[in-house]
């Protein structure tokens, strides 16, 4: 606790004149409070902050205190209440609610099934015949529209569509994939 200025320097400065029996105090007792104020809160640097509020309450009460003898359970209470105080003061940032928030969605598939899911897919598309093969890859591997497909092979758009539209209708039919779906 940093010590009050010197001086007449506010209206309060009366409260100075009894500042050696409050750093006494404070110098005694303090490892005793701080331990009070660690119960309170589960990080020791805010039961440092609370316990500099509770002290600063205090010596602003210093000579309204009747019974010295009782000063830490004057102290113990400040500390409470601050302590309550800037509980009901927190934000707080979740709200029960009878619907969660968030989407259920479908289970993750399994790492090895998927991996089986691409070697037969590949497997079925590596069956269709060079062409189609090329605008599969193309059109659903390199994500290109069909557009970009037919300029880069050099065909027709409805060439694309029509080849494309054959080649899945083989996928869909492939045994190997059946199992599968």
């Amino acid at each position: 606790m940093t010590p009050p200025p010197s001086g007449p320097v506010c209206a309060g400065a009366s409260q100075y004149a009894s500042f050696p029996t409050f750093t006494s105090y404070v110098r005694a007792r303090g490892p005793v409070l701080l331990r009070a104020a660690r119960s309170l809160t589960a990080n020791p640097s805010d039961a440092e902050d609370l316990l500099q509020t509770a002290l600063a309450k205090t010596f602003m009460a210093w000579e309204r205190i009747e019974d010295h003898r009782a000063l830490d359970g004057y102290v113990r209470r400040a500390l409470l209440n601050t302590r309550t105080s800037q509980w009901r003061k927190r934000k707080v940032d979740e709200f029960a609610c009878e619907e969660l928030p968030e989407p259920v969605g479908l289970p993750e598939p399994d790492p090895a099934e998927r991996q089986v899911l691409h070697d037969a897919m590949w497997r079925a598309v590596l069956k269709l015949p060079e062409r189609q093969r090329q605008m599969v890859v193309l059109r659903y591997y390199e994500d290109l529209s069909e557009a970009q497909t037919a300029e880069v092979l050099g065909v027709s758009v409805g060439t694309v569509k029509s080849a494309v539209s054959r080649a899945l209708g083989k996928l869909r039919e492939d045994p190997e994939l059946t199992p599968v779906r």
